[in-house]
């Protein structure tokens, strides 16, 4: 993912709705005891980064993030307490072992989750917390609408034939995977859940503005500028023709939210 696909204020159009599964996602952690230390894997913008480390008391918290826009605003919310850099979170190690690790939709950007996984569950102190938030849309329309157009001229031959994979479709694993894998590694009694977010959407055509803030953001990448609002207007006629074009929307999101602990 090209480190400036992201557009702060496009992403963050739909603020209240991304929040929810982080908020879900952090009500799961373990806080029977105490934890020092943050890193937020995929922090954005950082605004829920700076929040969770207030409401927990934390004495540092990291946010990490590989999109320059998204961490200049993040950077507004940096303190004495909480501050944010640039990494790759599917390569990043700690200095120091973590008591919470957190990444809430970011991880299926990356391949390996088995391997990604294992190297964070590996940075994690004794007692540490585990929690992770992935979409599992991929057969949603706003998904494969997406994946359809990419596949047409003049987008595939912009792409030099090949669009890039999807990271949904290709990375995410099966809840029941999850949690047999977080077993395997050694995690305590590791819950895993798949959860329905109903979305009520003004229009169905808002899900185009949605999809635009994150999945569309793969296809931004890789074509030239002058080819995104013609892409986005392809997808828009080829999602309405599929979910047609009413209002409100309720605009049903798959997400599977991860919390477990370290032994």
């Amino acid at each position: 993912m090209a480190p400036n696909a992201w557009n702060p204020d496009t992403y963050a159009r739909f603020a209240g709705f991304r929040a929810r599964p982080f908020w879900d996602l952090a009500d799961g952690i373990d806080t029977s005891t105490t934890i020092r230390t943050i890193v937020d894997l995929g922090c954005g913008t950082g605004e829920l980064t700076a929040e969770l480390a207030t409401r927990l008391s934390v004495d540092s918290a990291l946010g990490i993030d590989s999109s320059s826009s998204m961490l200049e605003r993040a950077r507004d919310h940096a303190d004495d307490r909480c501050s944010f850099a640039t990494g790759d979170i599917a390569t990043w190690a700690s200095d120091e072992p973590v008591d919470l690790i957190l990444a809430n939709a970011s991880l299926q950007w990356v391949p390996d989750h088995p391997t990604v996984l294992e190297r964070w569950v590996g940075q994690l102190a004794a007692g540490g917390r585990l929690a992770v938030q992935v979409p599992a849309n991929a057969d949603h329309p706003s998904h494969t609408c997406s994946a359809a157009v990419a596949a047409r001229e003049p987008f595939r031959s912009a792409m030099d034939g090949s669009p890039p994979p999807d990271p949904v479709a290709d990375n995410v694993l099966t809840p029941e995977a999850y949690a047999e894998l977080l077993h395997g590694l050694g995690l305590d009694d590791p819950l895993v859940r798949l959860v329905v977010y109903p979305q009520v959407m003004a229009s169905s055509a808002d899900v185009v503005e949605w999809t635009r803030g994150t999945s569309l953001t793969r296809f931004f990448a890789v074509l030239p500028e002058s080819l995104h609002e013609p892409f986005v207007d392809a997808y828009r006629d080829e999602l309405l023709a599929t979910i047609g074009e009413r209002g409100p929307y309720l605009y049903t999101f798959k997400r599977i939210l991860m919390n477990a602990s370290a032994c």
